[in-house]
């Protein structure tokens, strides 16, 4: 079944999300050499490739595990999950994807835009199996392309910094400067400006090009934010994996600052807890829906494909509310949320 977004003439999504720090995986050691639908004994079996980090990130990767669980416990699904892990090459990312889809995964889901070559070129290898991709866009013909309105979130983020920043003066950090991350400092920056044009916005990017470290280095993250807060930077929004915990603990030591987080609720990872006071709110995409909505497509026998940008008219984006601290300033942010929906608002995809 061909889909397509309810917004597709507004938004339309490029590319994909960060890698995190930590955890590895090793390719499925699976023998299977014929392709599978995974349907003949009636059960559904769902194929997770997830991103460096794996489950247990506490940011992208467990959002795509939410939308895994949630098919085990409604669906009834068979599931199997495998890592990437650091410093890995196409052929191993090639590896994995195949080895689910002959093991009679369907459909088989990969997690982040690093995918995206790999879908490409072993989707069309497989024609009966249901390939989702997560963050990236393919053309393949059993593809279900799941992307974010990630702007439009920031802009909200934007439009919370820009209140509660006494002198407007705020950052953003991006781990790699990718188009996906130049989205979410296009948004954040729109919305600091529209809502108060006396303010700066500083943006910094922790790596450029091939090189991904910069999503899941904590000290690069950290060392970027104390410069910001050295300069009088009052508010940082980190859109950068596994190192952005490094920017929220900067911010934690800075009495007077705010941290803005990103993918999940970061005020309530385990790890991030003890900053929760000082994180003010968090941008989180619901990979967890997209992920459940292919699954039940293939257990009812009409399968998604196509592209569906999962936009903040749908829930798709939004800011958590973790410690009431935006609880002052909700009905500006209702309001710019509505201007955005009814169109009213165009948020900027690049800076």
């Amino acid at each position: 079944m061909r889909r397509v977004s309810k917004i597709a003439a507004a938004c339309f999504a490029s590319a994909a999300l960060a890698l995190t720090a930590s955890g590895c995986g090793e390719a499925s050691t699976e023998s299977t050499t014929t392709e599978s639908t995974g349907a003949a004994d009636g059960k559904l079996k769902i194929g997770m490739a997830y991103d460096v980090g794996g489950r247990g990130d506490n940011s992208f990767n467990d959002s795509a595990a939410r939308g895994l669980d949630k098919a085990k416990a409604e669906l009834g699904a068979e599931t199997k999950e495998l890592t990437a892990k650091h410093g890995e090459t196409p052929a191993d990312r090639e590896a994995r994807l195949a080895s689910l889809a002959k093991g009679g995964f369907n459909p088989v889901v990969a997690v982040g835009f690093a995918y995206k070559d790999t879908i490409d070129k072993v989707a069309p290898q497989f024609p009966k199996t249901s390939f989702g991709l997560v963050d990236s866009i393919s053309d393949a013909k059993n593809v279900d392309n799941i992307v974010f309105t990630e702007e439009q979130g920031s802009y909200l983020a934007g439009v919370a910094a820009a209140l509660k920043s006494k002198d407007g003066k705020i950052g953003f950090i991006g781990g790699v400067d990718l188009p996906l991350i130049k989205k979410f400092a296009a948004g954040f920056e729109q919305g600091v400006k529209e809502t108060n044009p006396k303010a700066s916005v500083q943006i910094q990017y922790l790596t450029t090009g091939t090189d991904l470290s910069g999503f899941g280095s904590p000290d690069k993250g950290k060392g970027a934010a104390e410069g910001m807060l050295d300069k009088g930077v009052d508010v940082i929004y980190t859109a950068a994996g596994g190192s952005g915990a490094g920017a929220i603990e900067a911010v934690a030591a800075k009495k007077g600052s705010w941290a803005i987080g990103v993918d999940s609720d970061q005020a309530k990872d385990p790890a991030l807890k003890k900053y929760a006071s000082v994180i003010l709110t968090s941008v989180v995409k619901n990979v967890d829906t997209g992920v459940f909505e292919l699954a039940k497509s293939v257990k009812d026998g009409k399968p998604l494909t196509g592209t569906h940008t999962y936009s903040l008219a749908e829930d798709g984006v939004s800011l958590t509310t973790t410690g009431d601290h935006l609880k002052d300033i909700q009905g500006k942010l209702d309001e710019a949320k509505k201007k955005i929906v009814d169109g009213q608002i165009k948020v900027n995809t690049t800076t």
